[in-house]
């Protein structure tokens, strides 16, 4: 099955612009908590998409959006932090980087697609280039945050498969909106009782606040959940590796970090896990093509 170019360069924008989450959030919100600065990414972003489309679920979506809104939002989020809480940097990056592996076997459970050995081949070989990117000699390990991370990995997998799975008769920005603003309002009472309170911001912190929710929340999701529905999802979610690879360009280019040789080696496996994704897709057989169910 041959990958449209065009959705495949639209949806590695959001793991591309996601990949400049840390480097924002660490010189322009060094006082904001992480989950006020997870809250403030989602629910503005999602309400100003709500006012733009107006339009909110029916029925049975009311149900739907509020489970991928904690899947893909709220839950991810928290867990995520958890875990970059708990681990080195490059622990937790390693970590949440098994999704797209995660993914290939809960589309075969809730979609029916197949599993292709070149397409797991490539995950893993991802996850070994995301090792290489950030992991540095002698972390630390914590059980309970490479629980979160691995609880986070497969939050947002199987958000990203019932998001394939359930397709709205909305827009991709009505779908986005319904997401963010759900995932949002989940994550408000959790800041409420367990976050300390937010700092007067700055005109940098509103910047990058809006940096973090026009662009890094309400423009990528529209393009992620477009992806998810053009694209099969192991095709998706492996672009999801871009954004470590993101990360360690931007820390080179603007904070003066080095570039090592495995690091460099990294790069490249994490291009070539991306390649190989689509050659599994390419070459699957007429008879599995399309077997992805949707409903």
């Amino acid at each position: 099955m041959k990958t449209p170019g065009s959705d495949l360069l639209f949806t590695a924008v959001t793991p591309i612009v996601w990949g400049s989450t840390y480097i924002v959030t660490s010189q322009f919100l060094p006082e904001f908590s992480p989950m006020t600065v997870a809250m403030l990414r989602a629910l503005p972003a999602g309400l100003l998409l709500l006012l733009i489309v107006r339009q909110l679920p029916e029925g049975v979506w009311w149900a739907r959006t509020l489970l991928l809104g904690a899947l893909n939002i709220s839950l991810f989020l928290s867990l995520l932090f958890v875990a970059a809480y708990r681990l080195p940097g490059g622990v937790a990056a390693t970590v949440l980087s098994v999704q797209p592996l995660i993914v290939i076997f809960v589309a075969r459970l809730l979609l029916g697609s197949p599993i292709r050995a070149l397409a797991v081949l490539a995950a893993g070989a991802g996850v070994a280039g995301v090792a290489l990117l950030v992991l540095s000699p002698g972390a630390a390990l914590d059980p309970l945050g490479i629980a979160a991370g691995l609880a986070g990995g497969l939050s947002m997998a199987f958000g990203t498969v019932l998001s394939r799975k359930w397709q709205p008769p909305v827009s991709p920005l009505a779908f986005t909106g319904w997401q963010l603003t759900a995932g949002g309002l989940l994550l408000v009472p959790v800041v409420l009782a367990f976050e300390p309170p937010m700092p007067l911001p700055t005109p940098s912190n509103l910047l990058a606040l809006g940096w973090l929710g026009l662009i890094g929340a309400a423009l990528t999701y529209v393009l992620w959940f477009r992806g998810i529905a053009r694209l099969p999802s192991a095709v998706v979610s492996s672009l999801l590796f871009l954004s470590p690879l993101t990360a360690v360009v931007l820390g080179w280019l603007f904070l003066g970090q080095a570039l090592s040789v495995p690091q460099m080696a990294g790069f490249v496996l994490v291009i070539g896990s991306i390649w190989l994704v689509q050659r599994a897709e390419r070459m699957t057989p007429p008879s599995q093509r399309n077997a992805e169910k949707v409903a």
